[in-house]
């Protein structure tokens, strides 16, 4: 069913409101995951030359399993759960899995290569309740090191633009061994012209970390930034976290995985993440908010040249809640040191709602009543 634009905004309106309310629980409190990665299969139906995230032959995961997994990162007070791989459309029951997570009022995501992508199966995916679905796309033709080409994956994408009910984002790479750095603007034009939104990763090695971009790479990932439009949390990442990689300098800052993000494999046990496997390693049905407060504080050595994109997201969350003002000059430097951060319109009015003012004046009568009612409508008490 192809809906009007009305409807779409409405359904986009209904999901940025869902997404608000898990974000200020995340701010309010950290003693539950915000994101979790879990893995339906480990066989993919591609073989990725840089990826050690499949093989080729294991079976899906039972599906009672699934569901029991999903079961208990609900009562772990997980807000985001996403289905990743090896490639999760191969698993037979998947629809059944997301239906589970919107049942328990967790934000549904999915990432897959795109491959298995019909008008039939997107409709699928809009019955089952899926909120967002990523794909990342390598280059413009398939070469020996990737398969996922915009060639072979762009009447996916316009099924995607004409038939989704979800949100969509096309992740394009640099230093994937691809031949052409270009592609990746190629393909972030393509998903601009689209509709979708869009980001750049930077490829890492076996362990997460990264592998330094050359020149003309760099001046890709600069026209790329230049060109896109990001969303807020696009923006404050990639000044964050991504200039720093594209310069292939360090990161300071304290990852939370095994706490707020959570990566649990196919045999249900919960790892720092895709690049991590084997830490802490402890199964799923045992892991505890003890756990989840030790792995909070703890420090991962990998961290200074990490290149895990949604591991950062969630510690940016972190840093609001802890350091609000350090983290919004962060998010948006100043123009000059001494100028005051570049702040967005709607930054500036929840900032103005929910942080104190720095000179210790007591906010104003209407400010109050205003952040009364945004506390309501987030479900903050």
């Amino acid at each position: 069913m192809r809906l009007s634009p009305a409807v779409r905004k409405l359904r986009s309106f209904e999901r940025r409101y869902r997404q608000a309310r898990m974000l200020a629980r995340a701010i309010k409190s950290r003693h539950h995951p915000i994101l979790a990665h879990i893995i339906p299969i480990r066989r993919c139906n591609l073989s990725c030359a840089y990826c050690n995230e499949y093989d080729k032959t294991s079976n899906p995961v039972l599906t009672e399993v699934m569901l029991r997994r999903i079961d208990l990162l609900a009562a772990l007070g997980t807000g985001i759960i996403t289905f990743s791989g090896g490639e999760p459309l191969l698993h037979p029951e998947l629809d059944e899995m997301i239906r589970s997570i919107r049942r328990h009022n967790i934000i549904v995501t999915l990432i897959t290569n795109g491959y298995l992508l019909t008008p039939d199966r997107i409709e699928r995916l809009n019955r089952a309740g899926l909120e967002h679905l990523q794909i990342s796309i390598d280059n413009v033709q398939p070469d020996d090191i990737s398969k996922k080409s915009l060639k072979v994956l762009d009447q996916k994408l316009q099924w995607l633009a004409e038939y989704a009910e979800f949100d969509v984002n096309i992740n394009s790479v640099l230093g994937a061994g691809v031949r052409t750095p270009e592609d990746a603007l190629t393909i972030t034009r393509r998903a601009l012209e689209l509709g979708f939104d869009t980001t750049v990763g930077i490829i890492h090695d076996h362990g997460g970390q990264l592998q330094p971009l050359q020149s003309r790479e760099k001046a890709v990932y600069e026209q790329i930034h230049d060109e896109q439009k990001p969303a807020f949390w696009a923006f404050a990442y990639d000044n964050l976290f991504h200039k720093n990689l594209a310069l292939g300098q360090p990161n300071d800052w304290q990852c939370r995985a095994g706490s707020r993000y959570l990566y649990i494999c196919e045999d249900g046990l919960v790892h720092y993440c895709s690049q991590q496997r084997g830490y802490p390693a402890i199964p799923l049905e045992k892991y505890t908010l003890e756990d989840i407060e030790r792995e909070y504080w703890t420090k991962k050595p990998c961290a200074p040249y990490c290149t895990v994109s949604c591991v950062h997201r969630v510690a940016m969350i972190d840093l609001i809640r802890e350091k609000p003002r350090e983290a919004l000059v962060r998010f948006f430097p100043p123009a000059t040191p001494d100028a005051p951060a570049r702040l967005p319109f709607g930054v500036k009015l929840l900032s103005s709602m929910f942080i104190p003012p720095a000179d210790g004046r007591s906010q104003g009568v209407a400010t109050k009543a205003m952040a009364g009612v945004a506390r309501r409508l987030l479900g903050i008490k």
